[in-house]
């Protein structure tokens, strides 16, 4: 019996050890890789369209608000640090890409923050690009969003090209990787995405 279950014990063993290396590897234990697995859109595939309602109740479409050039979605937070350290950075990722063609849309999906809340927020950090509510967290589960700010690069024909952070830092003070503007950049360029999905950081939606 007891050479039954140390035989058991060593295969339940070695088979977390494939798993955790083949993860490593792939780059889904670390944030690196495509971006399968991780649930919600995968890179390479259009997104498909649908209808949110502004600050105001104004219901407005992807379609409606995609830019000739790309679209990126970024799921945003009043009360979370994080999301609320990259305002001045969304703001003025928003300003950049304006002319070239690339539109931002803000997502708040979180149960806790109310169509006021969003709009009061936004007045009081200068967020000038449009902000979305997302009541019932329909669009975050649609994409697969956990966290703010987490974003989703959609190139012009409305397929993803990239999802996860914005860059390497919280507090902006120490930035080494700018994903998102190097994924915009590339597929502006007409170039792959040469890190399609890096994992994000940052709080958790606050889903209904």
């Amino acid at each position: 019996m007891k050479k039954l279950y140390a035989f058991v014990l060593t295969l339940a063993l070695s088979f977390i050890f494939t798993t955790s290396t083949a993860l490593a590897q792939t780059g889904a234990g670390t944030g690196q890789g495509t971006g399968m697995g991780v649930g919600g859109a995968e890179i390479g595939q259009p997104i498909a369209d649908f209808t949110l309602s502004d600050t105001s109740g104004k219901k407005h479409s992807l379609m409606s608000l995609k830019g000739k050039n790309g679209t990126v979605l970024i799921f945003v937070s009043t009360q979370c640090p994080v999301s609320n350290a990259y305002n001045e950075r969304m703001e003025k990722l928003a300003q950049d890409y304006k002319a070239r063609g690339v539109s931002v849309v803000g997502i708040n999906a979180n149960s806790t923050e109310s169509a006021d809340d969003i709009k009061a927020h936004a007045a009081q950090n200068n967020l000038t690009f449009m902000i979305l509510k997302d009541k019932g967290n329909k669009v975050a589960d649609q994409l697969g969003a956990t966290n703010t700010p987490e974003v989703f690069f959609l190139d012009a024909n409305n397929k993803l090209v990239y999802r996860g952070r914005i860059d390497n830092s919280r507090s902006g003070k120490t930035i080494s990787a700018n994903d998102l503007r190097d994924a915009i950049d590339a597929t502006l360029d007409g170039k792959p995405v040469a890190n399609s999905f890096v994992r994000a950081f940052g709080c958790s939606i606050k889903r209904s």
